[in-house]
């Protein structure tokens, strides 16, 4: 079933439409060279940049920040994929034939259109990053961007003012209420337990809603399987921080900073046996549980662990192979 099969509205709305007015004005004023400009710039709000960050920081530069930056973008993604399924609002060029598209936009443009996913993920990590601390060039750069790949989405026609708008606000208030619980509570674990399984029950009510609400005969079969499986992921996330929280307290107590060389060392082998681990499980865990969402929540256990726990016990090692 389309999309708009999947919405009565669909099909209906024009120039006339608010929401529209501003991607018509943007789609005017299209350029090859703009094209090219925003395409790259939208890749800059990607999951997987998202990871990348988070642990570049928990792993080599704070152990606090990348914690911060990774509940950020965890909490963000549970609001972000509850609001897509309850609202269910299809993407620009459904709303309105009309309506064009930068083609090389579409590929990545799956799933219903509000809130924004790439704007919340964006703002969400580079917001918080200037929120937290680092040079001044470092924070006006991450700013830029939290500018940059919004209205990226809005340019390329693939989503409308008011799903950016919405995802902004989401991910600063994020931003800002995490940030002094990080901050100044990360060492003490009875606030971060609390934290934590607030994190836990806002998961499971995703699970739970995926699950258990009655959604409309239209709704589109494929982007309520993603919302599943999106929702089960962060569960089997949220349960892994917290193992990893608990672990490094207690016994791992790793060190973060280190000589440039033993940072490489420890960031590009790490981030690709995580690649590696998260082909590898996908399979045997969906054969062992015949194929339900729930391998998804194992599966991302197993990674945040591996991420959190067992590669940061290599660090002693790199860090003597670097002084010799």
């Amino acid at each position: 079933m389309t999309l708009s099969a999947a919405c009565p509205a669909a099909g209906r709305t024009g120039r006339n439409d608010a929401r529209m007015e501003l991607l018509y004005a943007l789609e005017s004023i299209r350029t090859p060279a703009l094209d090219a400009f925003f395409s790259l710039i939208t890749h800059f709000g990607e999951e997987t940049l998202f990871i990348i960050i988070g642990l570049a920081f928990f792993w080599c530069v704070d152990k606090k920040e990348g914690f911060y930056l990774l509940c950020v973008g965890l909490m963000g993604t549970i609001v972000n994929q509850f609001l897509k399924l309850y609202f269910r609002i299809p993407r620009p060029w459904v709303r309105d034939p009309q309506f064009t598209i930068v083609e090389s936009a579409r590929a990545e443009a799956t799933g219903y259109s509000f809130p924004s996913g790439h704007t919340q993920t964006s703002v969400g990590v580079y917001g918080g990053v200037a929120r937290w601390s680092g040079p001044m060039w470092l924070r006006i750069l991450c700013t830029v961007l939290c500018v940059l790949v919004p209205l990226s989405r809005m340019y390329l026609g693939v989503h409308t003012p008011s799903d950016v708008g919405v995802s902004v606000l989401i991910a600063l208030l994020l931003i800002f209420m995490i940030h002094p619980i990080m901050r100044n509570e990360f060492d003490k674990p009875r606030s971060i337990h609390m934290f934590l399984g607030g994190m836990v029950l806002f998961a499971l009510t995703l699970v739970l809603f995926v699950e258990g609400y009655t959604f409309p005969a239209d709704t589109d079969a494929a982007n309520l399987q993603s919302g599943a499986k999106n929702a089960y992921t962060m569960l089997g996330c949220v349960f892994g921080l917290i193992a990893v929280y608990e672990f490094d307290r207690k016994h791992l107590r790793f060190e973060t900073r280190a000589p440039l060389l033993v940072q490489a060392l420890k960031l590009i082998p790490g981030l690709l046996l995580l690649l590696a681990l998260k082909a590898l499980l996908k399979q045997p865990l969906y054969a062992l549980l015949d194929g339900h969402h729930a391998a998804d929540a194992v599966r991302y256990f197993l990674i945040v662990i591996f991420a959190g726990c067992l590669w940061p016990m290599t660090f002693p090692f790199f860090t003597r192979f670097g002084k010799r």
